[in-house]
């Protein structure tokens, strides 16, 4: 399960990057300012919000599973093993962390591919 996320949260990260960014034109003419506003209104610059709401979506919605998977087997292994309800407890506890922290950089690269660069 755990690598599955992974895989889930590098796949959408390649897809925020891949996403198409429309930045302003560089100079302040009216011609040009009236193309790129032109360009931004036939292209869908909508696209890129909504798969940054979508990425982000999945990504809670994989660390969650993952998590609660990791818990609920914890649990079942502690009922099992009562002596060894503190390493599995401490294994358990790292495992989460590491998830959480990728989870974490899945949305940070999805909040930052919503703005516009």
């Amino acid at each position: 399960m755990v690598r599955l996320c992974t895989l889930t949260m590098f796949c959408l990260a390649a897809f925020m990057i891949a996403a198409p960014v429309f930045a302003q034109a560089p100079d302040d003419s009216a011609a040009a300012m009236a193309a790129a506003k032109a360009t931004r209104a036939a292209a869908p610059g909508g696209f890129m919000n909504l798969g940054a709401a979508v990425g982000a979506g999945l990504v809670i919605l994989g660390a969650g599973f993952g998590i609660g998977r990791i818990g609920g087997q914890a649990v079942e292994g502690m009922s099992r093993q009562p002596e060894a309800a503190a390493n599995i407890q401490t294994a358990m506890i790292i495992s989460a962390a590491l998830i959480e922290g990728a989870t974490f950089f899945a949305l940070i690269v999805c909040m930052l591919f919503n703005s516009p660069l």
